[in-house]
């Protein structure tokens, strides 16, 4: 369920869907990314290689995630911020989200995270790009942990929403922050720091989303990711 709901390689679908799948899933989604984060440092490597322009090497590593995630996060982000500038009526927030179209509030948005994220690539090394792209998966195990609520009752959101303990949840982001230490080519506290931002600005997201939705919905779970992967980049950077 991990791989298959969060990147393009293919896999067996799951013969089961419950609860304590749905929580797996989230734990392990640093994991089922780590492919994703494999070929946007090795097309940071090859772009460094070969000297392409900076800016373009970060365009086209953000791109290979994207294609390599079908665009899954992105649209979440843009559908998030569309939401949350909509109306300060639920309801009517959680129509806006759930249409196909995006408005030019989640344009907008759209744009100026991936111009920070674009912008902070061209200042970081492989292994660092990738890790950039592995934390923010990290933070889908706080988004889904237990006491945060769905805000429909129905979608991804309401599958996977409290189907992760806390204590896992912890576990994630402090295995996320240790392992962070050994990120070659940066001083060993760069890597947890980038992994405090990066849950504090997913944090800040979730608390927002929960205060004006009622809860966390699929496009919730995407724009917490690519937040984070801003804020994990910068920090990297």
């Amino acid at each position: 369920m991990a791989v298959g709901t969060l990147t393009t390689v293919p896999v067996p679908a799951p013969r089961v869907i419950d609860r304590r799948v749905a929580g797996g899933a989230m734990v392990l989604a640093p994991l089922a990314a780590v492919p994703l984060a494999a070929a946007c440092g090795l097309v940071v490597a090859g772009g460094n290689t070969i000297q392409l322009p900076a800016l373009a090497t970060a365009a086209l590593a953000l791109g290979v995630v994207a294609l390599g995630s079908r665009g899954l996060h992105l649209d979440g982000l843009a559908d998030t911020a569309d939401g949350l500038g909509a109306s300060y009526d639920r309801a009517k927030a959680l129509d806006v989200m759930r249409r196909g179209d995006s408005g030019p509030t989640g344009v907008a948005t759209l744009v100026l995270v991936l111009l920070v994220q674009a912008g902070a690539l061209t200042a970081v090394g492989p292994f660092a790009a990738a890790a950039g792209v592995l934390v923010g998966r990290c933070t889908l195990s706080m988004a889904c942990a237990r006491g945060v609520p769905s805000a429909r009752p129905e979608g991804l959101g309401a599958t996977v929403a409290g189907s992760v303990s806390r204590a896992a949840a912890i576990a994630v982001g402090v295995a996320a922050a240790g392992l962070s230490t050994l990120v070659p080519g940066l001083p060993w506290w760069r890597g947890p720091l980038a992994v405090v931002l990066a849950y504090a600005v997913a944090g800040a997201l979730l608390w927002r989303c929960t205060q004006r939705l009622g809860g966390v919905t699929g496009d919730v779970l995407g724009a917490g990711v690519e937040v984070a992967v801003a804020a994990a980049l910068l920090v990297l950077a």
